[in-house]
């Protein structure tokens, strides 16, 4: 991401894309907080990082603590994830189903994890089987 920062340090931007999602978290080391410092939005594509996330999870009953955070789907955890990042402005997930949309849409509402979730949420994710 290194010319990344440098347009965002010096060029006048409304907002960046950027591939994040909870297997994949390099984004918001430093791209994130220095969008958020520089008032540039945050749009995040790829939240499921393509099917990547689907395919570590096949098998895989959602662990009952995501109620903590109102998830009830696999979708719903990985978009609370990302929603509780208050630099990301917002995500892109793609679907053609509408019963995946409308369980897109249900990962916007509601609690969103804190700091100490999102870390449980990390370290779950980290142990899951490699896609």
């Amino acid at each position: 991401y290194p010319e990344l920062a440098k347009i965002i340090r010096n060029e006048p931007l409304d907002f960046i894309g950027i591939d994040y999602a909870v297997d994949n978290r390099e984004a918001a080391e430093m791209m994130l907080p220095l969008a958020q410092d520089h008032g540039v939005a945050v749009m995040v594509y790829l939240p499921f990082g393509r099917s990547r996330l689907w395919r570590r999870v096949a098998g895989q009953a959602l662990p009952e603590w995501a109620q903590e955070f109102d998830a009830s789907t696999w979708a719903q955890f990985f978009l609370k994830y990302i929603a509780a990042n208050l630099a990301v402005t917002v995500i892109t997930p793609s679907t053609s189903k509408p019963a995946n949309m409308v369980d897109n849409l249900s990962g916007g509402m509601g609690r969103l994890p804190d700091a100490a979730l999102l870390r449980r949420m990390e370290e779950h994710v980290d142990g899951l089987p490699s896609a």
